[in-house]
């Protein structure tokens, strides 16, 4: 389901539960790797627990001189008892000193195997998933991608899903951290005191609570940020695409008020967006700040006024308490950073989900019929077609072409020709009627199979960024993996294909030849070379059926008479579908067909149809600046 502004938001609809499930789903080949990465960082965070303790140590036992076991004498890593002699003072601070060593290093081995572990298979799921998106995404039928804009498709495969890697990445290890610190804090401090921690860990719920009612207030307002995203990508990709136009007609002005307005929306949005958020993390500070005041207040009005050794806390359990207060909070406050974090990846998770889930309208059979080679024969039975919800573009047509034969289609522009010709390979489905290849229901078919025999060169052919030979080696699979090999081979099917497009000449020519690189969608190459390149493409397949949607309308007459006369000699024994502009294109034809507002008005050769005087004659006549030819005559 495509938006109205041929956006993506629609796909969310395709997502059943949580999306972030399914993404925990792609981590699953990587579950060692996984939870080693989370047993190393929970070591991690256990470690920088230990200084504070060994601290509070020094200054109970060393300085202060009291008897309080501690955590480390309960451990067994400490010596119990009062320290009275310089010896013994020694000999304990360096017990202290080799238990922070060790501490330290198990934080150093363990913080780079869990980040190397984490970061890596974060990496190898973000790989994963935007191959198996583009996959998908490749194979979706054209109607989507008729619904949908480009800009949308990229800032998915790469905005969204760089997100998605930037989430497990980072904040996947803050959830750990708050775990593993809060967890350990909590232990620790109740250890001290039970009513002090529980006056420290007051605002953990609170916390927990506001963050889900932040989650819940902002999940709309990033949902459009998101689209806003997608819109903005979308005007300027096309702008970018059509700067020449832009240049032509002097729509500097206009193009820059619509950019700037959907700039101005991003913009507008995104404060509101901050706002909210800067005022939710000073509330969580707030928060915090409130509750260190009030254990400073306690704990100091009972170390001041309790007598020796009955406060609640000793000197050094004191400031081990304030320290690990401060490391408590720092983590806490971090959650509504995940908060924040988590909704953005949610919303980007929604739309690259929400794209796998979007079935192809045009799929195989249960039981696609998979022939080894097909003949070219061709039947139209009363086909009906039109896109989405529109009117009929192809009206009651009715034609059948027998192998070989070669077919010139003429008309006005919008008459259905090229429609009709799609529906040949299957790009679209027929709504009433059927389009039958060697008397099978294309519908019936294998659509690799269907299409692994039919060669289509548009008006505007589309060129990938690269070299011409890559570019023409395209229409062959092994010559195009010989082509990246350096196979000679290879490179001679390409020039055999070029010369035979009437495109080995001008291709010599350019500075690299054949390894000139044409640049996006081919900008490099004037318009009837694109075309001979793209013919030349189409010609390495060796199609049986082979379709030419106004192939030679971008040429001088010059190079229409060349490429002409390699068409005659290509269509041999192949089935021809020939889209004209130029009716002298398709004068030779076995039968011209002429079609008006979606229907077959007129079929027969050139002569049979200058003869009836009708809408063709009158098409010649105009063309050759001729008056109409009557039947009369």
């Amino acid at each position: 389901m495509a938006d109205d502004d041929g956006g993506f938001e629609g796909v969310r609809e395709n997502v059943d539960g949580n999306p972030i499930l399914k993404l925990v789903g792609y981590a699953r080949p990587y579950r060692i790797r996984l939870i080693a990465g989370i047993l190393t960082s929970f070591m991690t965070r256990f470690a920088r627990l230990v200084p504070p303790i060994i601290v509070a140590a020094a200054i109970d036992r060393i300085i202060s001189q009291r008897s309080d076991p501690g955590l480390l004498t309960q451990a067994g890593l400490l010596p119990p008892g009062e320290i009275t002699t310089e010896a013994a003072r020694v000999s304990f601070l360096q017990r202290l000193v080799v238990i922070a060593a060790i501490a330290y290093l198990i934080r150093s081995a363990t913080r780079f195997a869990s980040r190397y572990l984490l970061q890596s298979s974060a990496q190898k799921i973000q790989r994963d998933l935007r191959n198996d998106t583009y996959d998908h995404l490749q194979r979706l039928s054209m109607d989507f991608f008729a619904n949908h804009q480009t800009g949308g498709m990229m800032s998915i495969l790469n905005s969204d899903i760089n997100r998605l890697e930037s989430f497990l990445n980072t904040e996947f290890r803050q959830i750990i951290r708050v775990v593993a610190t809060v967890g350990g804090i909590a232990f620790i401090l109740y250890t001290y005191s039970p009513l002090l921690a529980l006056v420290a860990l007051a605002p953990v719920p609170i916390i927990g609570l506001a963050s889900y009612l932040f989650l819940s207030y902002i999940e709309p307002r990033y949902r459009s940020i998101r689209q806003t995203v997608s819109r903005l990508n979308t005007r300027l990709e096309n702008n970018l695409s059509g700067a020449p136009v832009i240049k032509a007609f002097d729509r500097y002005d206009f193009e820059n008020g619509r950019v700037s307005q959907q700039s101005q929306q991003y913009h507008d949005e995104k404060v509101a967006a901050l706002r909210i958020r800067r005022a939710f993390f000073a509330g969580l500070r707030l928060l915090t700040g409130v509750v260190f005041v009030a254990i400073l207040y306690i704990a100091g009005m009972d170390v001041i006024t309790s007598p020796e050794n009955e406060a609640i806390l000793s000197a050094g359990g004191f400031a081990a308490f304030f320290l690990y207060i401060r490391r408590l909070y720092s983590p806490m406050r971090r959650v509504g950073k995940s908060a924040n974090k988590y909704q953005l990846a949610k919303s980007s998770a929604e739309r690259v989900f929400g794209l796998l889930g979007q079935d192809p309208t045009i799929t195989d059979p249960e039981d696609p019929y998979t022939p080894e080679r097909i003949d070219g024969t061709v039947e139209f039975d009363d086909v009906t077609f039109g896109y989405g919800d529109g009117e009929p573009v192809v009206r009651n047509a009715s034609l059948d072409v027998p192998s070989g034969a070669t077919v010139g289609l003429a008309g006005p522009t919008g008459a259905g020709k090229s429609t009709l010709l799609k529906l040949v390979p299957r790009f679209h489905d027929v709504n009433a009627g059927s389009v039958s290849v060697d008397g099978v229901d294309v519908r019936e078919y294998a659509l690799r199979a269907l299409r692994a025999d039919i060669a289509v060169v548009e008006q505007n052919p589309y060129l990938f960024s690269g070299t011409v030979a890559e570019n023409i080696a395209y229409g062959d699979r092994d010559v195009l993996d010989g082509e990246a090999d350096g196979d000679e081979g290879a490179r001679e099917r390409v020039r055999e294909a070029a010369r035979s497009a009437q495109a080995h000449e001008f291709v010599r020519d350019l500075p690299e030849g054949y390894d000139t690189e044409i640049g996006e969608r081919g900008i490099k190459l004037s318009g009837g070379q694109r075309q001979r390149v793209a013919i030349a493409r189409a010609l390495l397949n060796d199609p049986e059926i082979i379709i030419f949607d106004e192939a030679t309308s971008d040429v001088d007459t010059e190079t229409e008479r060349a490429i002409q006369e390699s068409i005659e000699r290509l269509v041999e024994n192949r089935t021809a579908f020939v889209i004209a502009h130029r009716l002298s294109t398709i004068q030779d034809a076995d039968t011209i067909v002429v079609m008006d507002e979606g229907e077959i008005v007129e079929r027969g050769s050139h002569d049979e149809l200058l003869s009836t005087g009708g809408e063709y004659a009158d098409l010649w006549a105009a063309q050759a600046d001729e008056q109409p030819v009557s039947a009369d005559d």
